[in-house]
């Protein structure tokens, strides 16, 4: 009789949410050079700061992850009777700080009416009120130290497990368990949308929905 060889348990990959390329020193010119020269239908998040140029091309858990966030707070939003001004992916340029960025999602909410109705023009409108990025897999770019710089107020990250909320306080960051734009949301309440949007996200969209108006109660 022959014996059966052993299970060996085979390491469970970790999820790879993104592909990156980092370019450095390069000046702002070369910068906006490697810009112009990509596809304009271009499915990638270009980084850069202080010479140093991150293209990051997002893949499935990346987007879905991004996606979700982006319908959590456009639901939060509504039901709580706020505004907002959605940026998407727009790039975020600031060469007077020689810093840009395309974000997955930027939003004006405090500051919709400053800019309702028409394009921003960052030199002079203020930064958006908060900015949401997805970094499943690890970057060594300092995006705490670039979204400092620009001035943007609130800062959301999400690596795939964890929710990281990060109020500008002074000239830098500091992590807050609560948004200061949804103060009346639990972070439960992000991974509990998550989840089940995971196998439904009707049903994630409507529980989230409940959820909010029964606070009114």
């Amino acid at each position: 009789m022959v014996s059966a060889a052993p299970l060996v348990k085979q390491p469970v990959p970790e999820p790879v949410g993104e592909q990156r390329v980092v370019l450095r020193s390069l000046t702002w010119q070369d910068y906006l050079t490697v810009r112009q020269s990509l596809s304009c239908d271009r499915n990638t998040r270009l980084t850069y700061s202080e010479g140093t140029l991150e293209i990051t091309i997002p893949l499935e858990i990346h987007e879905f992850s991004a996606w979700l966030i982006g319908r959590f707070i456009y639901i939060l939003v509504s039901e709580l009777g706020m505004e907002i001004k959605t940026m998407g992916s727009t790039t975020l340029d600031r060469e007077a700080l020689n810093r840009s960025s395309e974000p997955d999602a930027a939003y004006y909410i405090q500051n919709q009416p400053l800019v309702a109705g028409r394009d921003v023009d960052l030199e002079n409108d203020p930064p958006p009120d908060l900015i949401v990025e997805v970094d499943i897999t690890h970057t060594d770019f300092d995006k705490l130290r670039l979204y400092a710089a620009m001035g943007v107020p609130e800062f959301w990250r999400y690596n795939g497990e964890a929710w990281r909320i990060y109020q500008l306080q002074g000239s830098a960051y500091g992590e807050v368990e609560q948004s200061p734009t949804f103060s009346q949301v639990p972070k439960t309440k992000l991974y509990e949308f998550l989840a089940t949007a995971r196998m439904s996200e009707m049903r994630a969209d409507r529980e989230l929905r409940e959820w909010v108006k029964s606070l009114a109660e």
